[in-house]
This record gives structure tokens, sequence and C-alpha cells, in this order.
């Protein structure tokens, strides 16, 4: 990378220690050698007085970008760096460079200012003003705010129709009320990107969505400010078909994260498990067999941060919660405690003598899972139950992947990546037999559709869930092996 500069300075040139924030502006400029020294030049002079950096980040033009920036930067005032990379990192890898050199460098606000002078550098103050107020985490200019105002400043109809149509998709999948995605002139407080796994994120024209989703899923502010629309001479790089298809796949693999499908993080899984109160979830159905019981000693196994755990103790039962990892808050939602790896079995201190031992999608997550059942088994009182619930592997979906050759792990459900081994009812009835154990019950849970609207207020996505849910029910009902979710048992010793 040749660059000019790299440290910023503050615009008077002086190096007393700056109190208020430190805006910084990333240009990305590709082939844009006609349109840079417009685009630096119309940027207003009461920003420029204050403005602590200006980074021109010319991503490898097969022009002279860097050099006429530069020239510019010897016989300009403002405080500018410019590099070139030797590389083309593409748009979204252009502005993780710049980003990263805004983090290291301690800027607090970044605005993304495009080099071909698309977006009005005129308009910087009103993207920046509502970061200064700390109104927003990230301020983006919308030619859709004031209406009519993208198709009178030269927006092609077929640009302004495909920009409504897919900015209503995304807003409806990701559960946002944006005006417009599409826009490159955004601002950001600094400090917000840091929180991003930007390195993960697109180095195509796709990375916008994806900060937008990044933010969201971090519960940021995001803000808009309306802009002009302006459409010139410069060339278009964007591949419209491309990058419709893009965009459509990042917001769908964000609804898909959200629901617990979906490609996640990798390894041991620690985050506490989302309770599940409907009557017909799996803790519904649980809740349902231990409401009906007299209140005794439960020992909940695998009981996260026990939220379960309160509900079971309000109906009168004494709870006593194990599980690899102590959640904040765990400690009183149970009467006791105890921290233990199961793949080790119960450790002694558990004891003994539980009237009803609850193990809710625990055995498919340990090694040895007779082992485990038969220890639970042997902790039980006469008569007492073990109340359990387990993935199907035989559910369509699972069925439906292996059948295709995508076989891999999601977040949750039946092929959560913390499972280590997977049954079908077949299969966990010769291990209930294998275990000395009889079944009591059995009940078949169909699919938690109802997630389709978490992280959504979408009245209509939440509709559409709940009426695929009563029909995912009776399938269930009806073909409980091929639609059943989760498998659910009381089993008392043989």
């Amino acid at each position: 990378m040749q660059n000019s500069a790299l440290a910023p300075q503050p615009a008077d040139g002086s190096t007393e220690a700056r109190t208020e924030p430190r805006v910084g502006v990333l240009v990305v400029a590709y082939n844009a050698a006609g349109t840079l020294v417009q685009t630096l030049s119309r940027l207003p002079q009461t920003f420029a007085r204050t403005v602590d950096h200006i980074m021109v980040c010319d991503d490898a033009s097969s022009d002279n970008t860097y050099e006429i920036g530069l020239r510019f930067k010897n016989g300009s005032h403002l405080p500018l760096t410019v590099v070139r990379h030797e590389k083309n990192l593409g748009y979204g890898g252009n502005q993780k460079a710049g980003y990263q050199w805004a983090i290291e460098h301690g800027l607090d606000i970044v605005v993304l200012l495009h080099g071909d002078g698309q977006y009005a550098p005129e308009h910087i103050e009103d993207l920046v003003q509502p970061l200064l107020d700390g109104e927003a985490d990230a301020v983006f200019g919308s030619r859709m705010l004031e209406r009519g105002s993208a198709l009178s400043g030269g927006m092609p109809l077929y640009k302004y129709l495909g920009n409504k149509v897919l900015t209503k998709f995304e807003n409806k999948l990701a559960g946002l009320e944006l005006s417009e995605w599409h826009s490159g002139y955004r601002a950001y407080r600094v400090g917000a990107l840091a929180e991003l796994d930007l390195s993960s994120y697109s180095d195509d024209f796709d990375f916008d969505t994806e900060i937008i989703l990044g933010l969201h899923d971090k519960g940021m502010r995001i803000s808009e400010v309306p802009i002009p629309t302006y459409y010139g001479d410069e060339i278009c790089y964007v591949n419209g078909m491309k990058y419709a298809r893009d965009v459509t796949r990042d917001v769908i693999s964000f609804r898909l994260n959200k629901m617990g499908l979906g490609d996640g993080s990798h390894g041991l899984d620690t985050d506490a498990y989302d309770l599940k109160p409907s009557p017909h979830s799996s803790h519904g159905v649980l809740l349902d067999w231990l409401g009906r019981a007299k209140p005794g000693r439960v020992l909940d196994v695998g009981c996260s941060d026990g939220k379960f755990a309160a509900l079971v103790r309000a109906h009168g039962h004494h709870v006593t919660g194990v599980d690899l990892v102590q959640h904040e808050g765990v400690s009183e939602r149970v009467d006791a405690f105890i921290q233990a790896d199961l793949n080790a079995g119960l450790p002694p201190e558990t004891g003994d003598g539980y009237d009803l031992i609850v193990a809710g999608d625990v055995l498919e997550h340990v090694i040895d899972p007779e082992s485990l059942l038969s220890d639970l088994r042997d902790r039980l009182s006469e008569g007492g139950e073990v109340l359990i619930s387990i993935p199907n592997f035989g559910h369509w979906y699972p069925r439906g992947r292996t059948a295709v050759g995508r076989f891999d792990y999601d977040q949750r459900g039946p092929l959560d990546q913390g499972h280590v081994r997977f049954f079908t009812r077949r299969s966990f009835g010769r291990l209930i037999e294998a275990c000395d154990m009889k079944v009591n019950e059995m009940r078949a849970v169909g699919s938690p559709i109802d997630v389709l609207g978490r992280g959504s207020d979408n009245t209509r996505l939440i509709q559409v869930a709940e009426r695929a849910a009563v029909v995912d029910r009776a399938a269930t009902k009806a073909w409980p092996t091929l639609f059943g979710y989760q498998f659910l048992y009381r089993l008392e010793r043989a």
C-alpha cells in the first residue's frame, strides 16, 4: 500500500490534546480521477475547519486517481492522507481497511464518502450532527425520505423500483423500518464499528447491507437524514442482479440465524438456551407434567440460566440445578446449584432420592447417553420419574439436508452444533430398554415455528408464523416420526 502520510493531525496543525469528538472522513475511490478533486472541494468550509482527518483510499485504480489525490493534498489545507492499495480489495474490502485505520487512530466518528461525487459532500454535517448529539450510533443519508426526490434527482425508474422492493423485503426480514438500505452515504460512531466483526463481512457491494444487519444485531441506534439524489456521468461498477441476490441472501441468513438455523460460531455453546413457554413446545409439555405432579424434590439436569427451574419452583417443587456453566442469576432461580460436566456423570454431591428428574435436551449433548440415563435412573426415589426431551433426527429438516448431501451443524435445533449423539424415536426406544426403564407417556411436539417472528415486530410475519404452526402441529399429530421436532418421555424404572 502506497501512502502519503498516515498519522492524523488536527486541522489547525496544533499538537495540543483535543477534547471535542474527532471526526474523520473515509473517501473510497476507484477510477475517480475525474471527480475526486471536485468531491473534496465541495466539502463545506465549516466542516473542513473542524475535521480531524480525511483518508482517501484508492482501491488500485487503473487511472491516476492516486496521483491526482496527492497533487490535491499538496495544494490543500485539508488534513489529508492518500493511500493506494496495490491490489483491489473490493468495495467492502476498501471500507474495512479505512475503518480499521479509523479505529487504530482513535477517531470518534467516521463518514463514508464516495470519490465519484454521487453523494453530496455539502450535506456531510447533516450526517455527523446526530452522532455529535449522542442520538445515534450510525446515520444514513437517504434519498427516499423526501417523497419524489429520488426520481426528480435522476434516479432511473428501474433502480428506484428495485431499491423500494429490496428495502421493503429487507425491513420485513430484519425487523427494521429504514426508508433506504442502499445508500452509500453514511456516518458511524467508531466505537460501534469496533464492536462488529468486520473481517467476516463481504468484500463486495453487499458489505453495506451486512453492516446494517451487524449494527441491528448489536442493538445499535440507526438514524436517517434526507440527502439529494444525483446521477451524473460516473461509471457504475455494481452488477445489479448479483447485488440483489447477495443482499437477499444476507437478510435471509440473518433471519435464519435469529431462528437458530444456519452457520453459527463453532465449538462449545455456552449461551443460555431460550425459554419456550408455549404449551405446544417441549418446555410447555414438561411444565405441564411437572405442574400435575405433587410438590417434591426435582433435579434439573442442564438447567442453563434457571429460568425454566424458576417456573418449576412456582409449582411448589424444590429444585436442584446442574449445568456445565454457572450462568448469571441461576443461583437465585434454583434452590441449589451444582456445576458439573455431565460427560463425567452426576457428581456425588448431587445426592439421590429425587421425585422427578428433568433432562431437557441433554442426552444428545453427552458422549455416553446410556451411562448418564442409567445414572439418572439410580438417583430416583421409589416411584420417581425421569422427564426427557430429545430432538428427532428423523424430522424432515435433517432428513432433507442429509438426503441432498448438505449435512452440517446449525446454531440450534436438531443439528445443534453441540450435539454429539442423534436419535430417532426407534433408536431412543432401544436406549430406554438398555437402561432398564419403561415409558409411562410419550409426546411429540412440532417445530418451534414461532421463532420466525423472533427479533421482529412485523405483525404480518408473526401472523404467518402462527398459522404455519397450526398446520405443523396437525402434521406432527398425523406423522410424528417425520414432522415431530422433539420427542418427550416420562420414564420410570422397568
